[in-house]
């Protein structure tokens, strides 16, 4: 049997995390994986948290969610685990920096500004 999804060589996706607890549309059918990323290649890969989305077939489309965390001035975090809250927000653990990043929907403005 063919695997639902594949993700390139070296990415090392080590957390996975089906949503269950979201508000936000673009979220709604999707799983997120902490890619932690390649230290063997000459064009590192990973370091990032991707999305996955499954339609009604069950067909997967990936798209990134977190990056960053690999800039142009080197490596500044390694993507390990996420986990949603009960209210919706993300948190996405990194042991390279030894922290936890909260990410959460930004609210519209109601000021008209």
């Amino acid at each position: 049997m063919a695997p639902a999804h594949e993700f390139g060589a070296h990415t090392a996706p080590l957390g996975i995390r089906f949503l269950r607890h979201q508000q936000e549309p673009a979220l709604a059918r999707s799983a997120l994986v902490a890619l932690h990323g390649s230290w063997n290649r000459s064009t590192p890969a990973g370091y990032a948290v991707v999305a996955l989305d499954f339609d009604a077939s069950g067909r997967v489309t990936e798209r990134p969610f977190l990056d960053g965390f690999r800039g142009a001035d080197g490596l500044i975090g390694r993507p390990v685990d996420v986990i949603e809250g009960g209210d919706g927000a993300i948190y996405v653990s990194d042991d390279y920096a030894g922290v936890i990043y909260r990410v959460r929907a930004l609210q519209s403005s109601s000021n008209g500004g």
